[in-house]
This record gives structure tokens, C-alpha cells and sequence, in this order.
């Protein structure tokens, strides 16, 4: 990898670790492609993997029309997800681990077969999904303000903060995504809610689209991974101690203490 692009992901390791933003790379770099913010994020990966990180699934970001509105970003991005961003259901997560987190509703998928693109299809993500449970994605960006462009967000590893997976799992067939919605409450009081379709029509499609598109990267995914498909509704600050708790019709709650 470049010289300059190993220096960016340093900058972004360091702000994630020391929870303190940074200014954004596309500040000085509006040159930066997208290939260039992908081999960033894959770097960093690599380095918390090498430290003794694991690789458990990806997720899909910035899907849905008020999230595109609510960050400026007018395309997906996508990530990694590592199993030290996970957090167990009704236990404390700390609000000092992240720099500007938000709160996300969303279902996660647990695949029991592989999928790999370019060419994967609804019927294929069917086939591959063994469950679906409720979850809690914590978005953080670690650039200053959320002043992202896709560029940015792509190397912060689609700015993913945290995970909150329920213990309730559906097979798809106990499922209607075309009806289901998601709710956010905060200590009890409804703080945002919003229709599955958000996600690209349906989040099984989502599913398959992710797929597609991260096949240019030579990613796939494999079997016990977690796949988030994004919000169904507009991330919501997350500025202070509450009882977090995402809850959907169909598929049923997941709840963490903010502290």
C-alpha cells in the first residue's frame, strides 16, 4: 500500500483508540478514490486482526434516504465488523469508548452458507440466511463534526462504533419485511422509528446488493458471519446514560445500558 495511505490509516487508528476526532481526510485529500479509502479500511482491519482481533461479518451503511440526508453522504458504505465491537444485550456500554456516537435500528442477518458476488441474487441470500435477530448498530465517526464525504467514511471503516445483537433469532419465514418497522426509545421514550422498505426496499435485498458490491474487494461472506443491511430509521444522537432499546414488530427487542 502507498506510503500516504498507510499514514492515513495510522491517523484513523490513533482517533479511534485515543476516542479523539480528527479533521477529515478529504479535507486534504479530495483526490482520495474509493479503491484508495478501501485499501485504508482492509489496512486497519488487518492491523486488529494481527493484534488479535477476529473478523465476524460486515455491515451495510447509509442505505436508507433520511440517513443519506442526515450525513450528507448521498451513497452507501459498507464495513467490517470485528468481534470487539460487540457488546452483550442489557449490559453497560460505555459513552467514553466512542467520540460522537448515534444509535441505529436495524435486523442482522446470520448466514449459514456462503455468498459471494458479483452475481448474488435475492433467492441466494434466502437460501444462505439461518436467522435474523434485532440489533443496535452504534455509528462513531472518528473525524470532527461527522463532516464525511464517502471517502472518508469507506477508510473509517464505515464508521462503525458498536453492535447490540438480541438473543431472539426468526427464520426469514416468520418474517415480513415488507410490513415490518423498527422503533428507538431512549429510557422508554420513543426517539425515532422507522419501515424496513427504508433499507433499499427490503433489507434482504440490501443483503444481496452488499454482497455485489463488495465482491470488487475480493470479499465475501462466510458461513457464522453477521450481516448488517442498515437502518431503517435516522440515526439518533446518543449523548447520554439511558436504557437503549430497538425494538420491531415480528422480531423483538434488544436493549443496552448507555453509561
Amino acid at each position: 500500500m502507498q506510503h500516504d495511505l498507510i499514514e492515513i490509516a495510522d491517523a484513523i487508528e490513533a482517533a479511534r483508540q485515543d476516542h479523539k476526532a480528527i479533521e477529515p481526510i478529504t479535507d486534504t485529500r479530495p483526490d482520495l478514490t474509493l479503491a484508495d479509502a478501501m485499501a485504508v479500511q482492509k489496512h486497519n482491519v488487518q492491523r486488529r486482526t494481527e493484534a488479535g482481533d477476529r473478523l465476524v461479518g460486515y455491515k451495510l451503511g447509509n442505505i436508507a434516504k433520511v440517513m443519506q440526508e442526515a450525513f450528507g453522504v448521498g451513497q452507501p458504505d459498507y464495513g467490517h465488523l470485528l468481534a470487539s465491537d460487540f457488546h452483550f444485550e442489557n449490559m453497560p456500554v460505555r459513552l467514553g469508548r466512542f467520540i460522537e456516537p448515534y444509535a441505529e435500528v436495524e435486523p442482522a442477518f446470520l448466514l449459514k452458507d456462503r455468498l459471494e458476488g458479483p452475481h448474488v441474487t435475492v433467492a441466494d441470500v434466502l437460501r444462505a440466511t439461518e436467522y435474523v435477530v434485532p440489533a443496535i448498530e452504534i455509528i462513531d465517526s472518528r473525524f470532527t463534526d461527522w463532516r464525511i464525504r464517502i471517502g472518508d467514511t469507506l477508510a473509517d471503516n464505515g464508521s462503525v462504533g458498536g453492535i447490540v445483537l438480541g438473543t431472539t433469532p426468526k427464520t426469514l419465514g416468520q418474517i415480513d419485511f415488507s410490513t415490518m418497522a423498527g422503533e428507538l426509545r431512549y429510557d422508554g421514550e420513543r426517539v425515532g422509528s422507522g419501515p424496513a422498505s427504508a433499507v433499499l426496499g427490503n433489507p434482504i435485498a440490501a443483503i444481496a446488493w452488499v454482497a455485489n458490491e463488495l465482491s470488487q474487494y475480493g470479499i465475501a461472506f462466510e458461513p457464522g458471519q453477521v450481516i448488517l443491511p442498515g437502518s431503517c430509521l435516522e440515526a439518533v444522537p446518543l449523548k447520554r446514560p439511558a436504557a437503549v432499546t430497538a425494538e420491531f414488530d415480528d422480531l423483538g427487542k434488544v436493549e443496552f445500558q448507555a453509561a
